[in-house]
């Protein structure tokens, strides 16, 4: 039987993001969050994730109704359920707002009990079948194209739960022109930096509230499970992961976010120690590792470089590399040029960086693995890696 490993990428260039009814349906029912808002963001998408696909009946009050693709026929007493207001009349009244907008458009029937709404362009972003069949609510997914919920989200002041959605469109896994995408999905506001850094003005002005807002907000977030927000010293800004995104976008297992590591791959400076000691704390499951460091390297401290193997070593193990734990294992850092040439492909570099590399040796036997490091001074004793 033949064999093949699966690699799961999400391009940053595609123009829509798909989104699942149950995620949907889920955030309709979480009470825990706000909805109103007028960025109008979170309506839309729960209207486009009661679109028809194909032509399907509904009968409402004895008179049945033939709905096409792109559109879908409730009551009002639903729809109001859907958004979550107090009347019915201000459920038509966000109605009245998308229509404004060009978004949709809609028809009350049966004495004003019920509402047939079409989704403009729907058939631009989503495939339409030809054949007739009832079309299921709960289950599948839909496409939002990116320019549309950029539009809306600037379009008014955002509620938590338009907020929420931003995050969730705005997410990145596993892409090559994102840093720390390969750690874990990643909130990127596709400005072109390939940076997933934010601050809370960059956030406060795409969203229409205050920075304080922002914070109070994404702090709720992340005490709810929703995210996870790493904050890094300085004027950095912050890094977005939103959890139980893989497995609702990928039916796969949701990853474990490591902060050291994404500050690795964002260059952002690790702190070690002042001084080493011979005994060394041990780290959860991690040995003591066995470093051999070249005299070419004489300007890192010794004790600094095998901090840093700690560091790497532990960052590795938790992507699976199983040889950090092994007591056999030995680490051999040496300097390498600039005229180096390896496997991977490496960024432009300052003229004070150091790239170092680290060969893992099992025992007296030849090497297993081989990495590249990048040392750059960060103002005292820090260094980045």
């Amino acid at each position: 039987m033949s064999e093949y490993q699966l690699q799961i990428k999400q391009v940053v260039d595609y123009p829509r993001c798909r989104i699942y009814r149950q995620f949907v349906q889920s955030l309709i029912t979480d009470q825990g969050i706000r909805t109103g808002g007028g960025s109008g963001l979170f309506y839309f998408t729960v209207l486009c994730s009661y679109a028809n696909f194909r032509t399907s009946y509904r009968r409402i009050d004895g008179i049945s109704y033939t709905v096409y693709p792109g559109e879908w026929i409730c009551t009002v007493k639903e729809l109001a359920g859907w958004f979550r207001t107090h009347f019915q009349h201000q459920a038509l009244d966000i109605l009245d707002e998308l229509q404004k907008r060009n978004l949709i458009s809609y028809l009350s029937l049966g004495r004003g009990k019920v509402v047939k709404y079409k989704i403009r362009d729907w058939k631009k972003h989503n495939t339409v079948l030809d054949y007739n069949c009832p079309c299921q609510k709960d289950t599948g997914f839909f496409f939002m194209p990116f320019t549309v919920a950029t539009e809306m989200v600037g379009a008014g002041r955002c509620s938590e739960m338009d907020i929420l959605l931003d995050l969730w469109l705005s997410t990145v896994y596993n892409d090559g022109q994102v840093q720390g995408s390969e750690a874990g999905p990643v909130v990127y506001l596709r400005n072109g930096t390939g940076s997933p850094l934010v601050n809370y003005g960059e956030l406060a002005g795409r969203w229409g509230i205050s920075k304080a807002t922002v914070g109070r907000v994404l702090k709720k977030f992340e005490k709810q499970g929703h995210i996870l927000l790493m904050a890094f010293p300085g004027t950095k800004g912050s890094v977005i992961y939103l959890q139980n995104y893989l497995s609702t976008m990928f039916q796969i297992s949701d990853v474990l976010i490591d902060k050291e590591e994404v500050a690795m791959s964002l260059n952002i400076k690790i702190s070690l120690p002042d001084k080493s000691s011979d005994n060394a704390v041990e780290g959860d499951g991690i040995l003591e590792p066995e470093v051999c460091v070249s005299e070419g390297l004489s300007s890192v401290s010794k004790s600094h470089m095998e901090a840093l193997v700690r560091k790497v070593a532990e960052i590795l193990d938790s992507q699976g590399v199983s040889c950090f734990q092994c007591p056999k294992a030995k680490y051999k850092l040496y300097p390498l040029s600039d005229d180096w040439e390896g496997k991977y492909l490496c960024r432009p570099r300052g003229a004070s960086d150091r790239r170092i590399g680290m060969e893992v040796c099992c025992g007296n036997g030849g090497q297993v693995y081989t990495f590249e490091l990048t040392l750059s001074p960060a103002g005292g004793k820090e260094m980045e890696g």
